[in-house]
């Protein structure tokens, strides 16, 4: 038989004409209308903004594409030394690491006020033997200057004279050279983050230095003087004229003189002024 079923639409029949009065709807939804067992489409919800990780960009450590941190100021170092290899060999063990650039030398106590100005460093690693001075001398001029930048002693000496009168001088660290890579690269980076650091050859040294009743003994300091004119110069680099020592001694005025005099032949100067910088040199005159 070749007759069709009326329920079983016929192929590529025509689609009734619903607008006709009396045409009935097929059964099903609309093809414009959702499928009742199908939830409506909803708006997809807004993609959540990556963040970026916390502080990375406030404290200047985001990095490039290249890897490299952006923002990040290098350790500007002043090397002052009066030998030329020194300076070059320490130079490249520094800039040898990262964040960390020589941005100046000198190798006497005058040029360091125009190298620091010039320069702006972080740090200033100091010599303590220079041609035209004591590096001490450099340290004090330094300590006197507004936002004056932190002095590493690296040195030869290690004597307690020295070494006291660099922290009393405001020395930030002090060093023996010699000191392996690692331990001046550490110097560094902690002197010009506020901190303050001393080699394993003084560290030991430092407290019995400081708590000592009487750091300033001839024997200690000045071994060509006596206990008495160790503590008349003393009093000499404090500021006091020889009759305010004489009454601080309960001596006669004659006697300070007496003192002064071998005082001036023993360490082999002309003037009070000389003896006074003599002696703050090694730490006295501090009060």
């Amino acid at each position: 038989m070749n007759e069709h079923r009326v329920d079983e639409p016929q192929p590529n029949a025509p689609e009734p004409d619903l607008s006709q009065p009396g045409t009935l709807r097929p059964e099903g939804p609309r093809r414009d209308e959702p499928r009742r067992d199908e939830p409506k489409p909803e708006d997809p919800m807004p993609a959540e903004p990556k963040l970026a990780e916390p502080g990375l960009a406030e404290s200047g450590l985001a990095e490039s594409g290249s890897g490299e941190p952006q923002g990040v100021r290098p350790v500007r170092v002043l090397v002052v030394d009066d030998h030329p290899l020194f300076r070059e060999g320490l130079k490249a063990a520094l800039e040898s690491a990262e964040g960390i650039s020589v941005v100046a030398q000198a190798e006497r106590i005058a040029e360091v006020p125009g190298a620091v100005e010039r320069s702006v460093p972080d740090v200033v690693i100091m010599d303590l033997s220079l041609p035209d001075g004591s590096g001490l001398e450099a340290l004090r001029t330094l300590s006197g200057r507004e936002q004056a930048p932190p002095v590493l002693m690296l040195t030869m000496s290690d004597d307690d004279g020295n070494l006291l009168a660099a922290l009393q001088a405001g020395a930030r660290g002090y060093l023996v050279k010699g000191a392996g890579r690692e331990e001046v690269l550490h110097a560094v980076r902690t002197v010009a983050a506020g901190g303050a650091v001393f080699g394993g050859e003084v560290a030991g040294r430092i407290a019995e230095l400081l708590a000592g009743a009487r750091m300033r003994e001839a024997g200690q300091l000045f071994p060509e003087l006596t206990a008495r004119e160790a503590e008349v110069l003393d009093l000499v680099a404090r500021g006091l004229d020889n009759r305010r020592i004489a009454r601080e001694l309960v001596v006669a005025e004659k006697t300070v003189r007496n003192h002064v005099t071998h005082i001036f032949e023993k360490l082999h100067v002309g003037t009070r002024a000389e003896a006074v910088a003599r002696a703050r040199d090694m730490g006295l005159g501090d009060g």
